[in-house]
């Protein structure tokens, strides 16, 4: 019983510990913003500005062949795995510069830039 208590507690000091703010993320004239959801996720709401590319459709390695190599680059997505996924592939393409920003709540909240719908 007490093996229990000790691994809920343990268990709950994780969660909590894992609900802090977004670290700030610095954006300057020349960073690129990516959605890399699809078009219907990216009416519902993205960040001012961000250029959607879908990293599930079949253009995407097409698409992001042709983007600077040497610019900086925010990726985000619904919870932050298609963004992995998204850098990955750019890496593959030779593009280093890239951040993760997770979902786009938190990459709004890491950047300042506001959520839009166009």
């Amino acid at each position: 019983m007490k093996k229990l208590l000790a691994l809920l507690t343990l268990g709950l000091a994780l969660t909590l510990t894992g609900c802090t703010a977004a670290e700030p993320i610095e954006v300057t004239a020349d960073t690129i913003i990516i959605d890399v959801r699809t078009p219907d996720e990216f009416a519902t709401g993205h960040l001012e500005g961000a250029l959607l590319l879908d990293v599930q459709s079949a253009e995407f390695d097409a698409l992001a062949a042709e983007l600077d190599p040497d610019a900086s680059y925010i990726v985000y997505c619904r919870s932050g795995n298609r963004a992995g996924t998204a850098i990955e592939r750019l890496a593959a393409l030779g593009i280093t510069d890239a951040v993760n920003a997770g979902s786009v709540q938190e990459a709004s909240d890491a950047t300042g830039i506001p959520i839009v719908t166009e």
